[in-house]
């Protein structure tokens, strides 16, 4: 007689999965509405071709910075020091550019490697020294901003390579220009860039569907179909609105699509390997994950490491895009960077957090900014906004953790 080994998908009704799910849909929710409030009453400045290419310019960065401060927020952890190593390392790679005329091909690894070297420094400390992680990137924040001013010497340095400012403030080339019919008056400037967008978006949704699909074969639970539809809808249209905008422009910045890219890679890391699982499990309850035989100290040694190398390209990429490296260069910036992931929802007690989250976290950051900018607001008005919306996000954090107990 044969048995019927197919499980039956778990039913979940709406209001379940709402309740379960309302900060991650919120948070699309949030973004969707800031940025058509500040699009009405900029009268339309917010999503013009141009200010959207600055605001990926203006917050790639804190993006790129964001991923590596998640997984550090996961573990239990904060690091202060990311605002003084992208000083410091924009002015290693000034020192090395300007004025010892390294090749940049050799400068860019070569930074990557110095910013994972002063992560693993302050990482050591914090992993298995037991340092309290707040207490050393603080002092590291010090350090490293004093490092900066000395190597400086308190002055700026630039022009930087033409070659090596490519890395912000370029654009990928449109390899399909013989699509347009005539390039002075054609509404599309850049043909790849739509493209591309367009295959990312059916890549989505194959993916999304795929997804499902493998859930119902196993029997794990999938989210309700309206939830599903509404979230893939919402994020195909605004992708291929900004990637029309950007067509219309000057294309794809490439800092959008280094930025797509590490996205994508620590998305799996966390969502697929074995390592990601490994971190929630350490700020999910270090004691139990080391008793499971999880080697904790090296895991914490490793988010130091890689939020070290993180902070180095970001400290790179805004060096290039200012073309000069100061001792000014990214004060404040750990601010947003920290704000950025727990208004994505990752919770202040580890173990919760979420790359989709961090990524929206920082653009509702960068849109404010921007919004309230092209209004006129003062940076007063904006400091006062950024830290009601951060307390906010926290107060939500915990109401819900409270109403689960």
């Amino acid at each position: 007689m044969a048995i019927d080994t197919k499980t039956e998908t778990p039913k979940v009704s709406v209001g379940d999965y709402l309740r379960k799910n309302v900060r991650e849909y919120g948070l699309l929710l949030a973004l969707v509405v800031i940025m058509l409030f500040f699009q009405v009453v900029t009268n339309g400045v917010l999503l013009r071709p141009l200010n959207i290419t600055n605001l990926i310019l203006q917050n790639s960065f804190i993006v790129i910075m964001a991923l590596g401060m998640l997984l550090i927020i996961v573990a239990g952890h904060i690091d202060l020091s990311v605002g003084s190593i992208v000083a410091l390392v924009g002015a290693l790679s000034a020192i090395m550019l300007v004025k010892l005329g390294i090749p940049y091909i050799i400068v860019i690894p070569l930074c990557l490697v110095l910013g994972g070297l002063i992560g693993a420094a302050q990482g050591y400390w914090v992993a298995y020294q037991k340092i309290p992680a707040f207490i050393v990137t603080l002092a590291g924040m010090l350090v490293f901003r004093g490092v900066t001013y000395l190597v400086l010497q308190n002055r700026p340095i630039g022009p930087f390579p033409k070659d090596f400012q490519i890395l912000s403030t370029g654009f990928i080339p449109d390899v399909l220009w013989f699509l347009s019919t005539d390039p002075a008056t054609d509404t599309i400037k850049n043909w790849t860039a739509l493209v591309v967008v367009l295959i990312a978006v059916a890549w989505m949704v194959y993916n999304g569907f795929r997804s499902r699909k493998i859930n119902e074969q196993h029997g794990s639970e999938n989210e309700p179909f309206v939830f599903f539809f509404l979230q893939i809808a919402v994020t195909a249209v605004v992708a291929i609105f900004i990637g029309y905008q950007l067509a219309t422009y000057k294309g794809l910045p490439n800092v959008l699509v280094i930025m797509a890219v590490l996205i994508a890679v620590y998305t799996f890391i966390t969502t697929r390997s074995t390592i990601g699982r490994r971190i929630f499990a350490l700020g999910g309850n270090e004691k139990a994950a080391k008793l499971s035989g999880i080697n904790t100290e090296r895991l914490t040694f490793y988010t130091f490491v890689n939020m070290g190398v993180l902070a180095a390209l970001a400290g790179m990429i805004i060096a290039a895009r200012l073309n000069s490296a100061t001792p000014k260069a990214g004060v404040g910036f750990e601010l947003d960077v920290i704000a950025a992931c727990f208004i994505g929802g990752a919770s202040a007690s580890g173990g919760v957090g979420k790359i989709t989250g961090a990524v929206i976290g920082a653009f509702i950051m960068g849109v404010m900014n921007n919004g309230m900018s092209i209004m006129g607001l003062g940076i007063d008005y904006q400091q006062l906004v950024k830290g009601l919306v951060l307390l906010a996000a926290v107060y939500f954090d915990v109401y819900n953790k409270n109403k689960a107990v």
